[in-house]
């Protein structure tokens, strides 16, 4: 796994969890809550794209 994507995904969540403290103060609870689920969305796009290529791996592997 490459460094660089557990740096975005951990920018990723720290900006998140920022800004779903601040909407919660600011009494935006439901749009926290939808910050939150755009975040992890987003997060998951991201690990999409690895776990792809990790089945790539595997299928090459066990490929004649």
């Amino acid at each position: 796994m490459e460094l660089d994507l557990i740096f975005k995904i951990a920018g990723t969540g720290i900006i998140v969890a920022i800004l779903h403290r601040l909407l919660v103060q600011a009494g935006r609870e439901e749009q926290a809550l939808m910050l939150s689920i755009g975040g992890l969305v987003v997060v998951m796009l991201m690990i999409v794209s690895e776990i792809n290529a990790l089945f790539e791996a595997v299928r090459t592997m066990f490929t004649y």
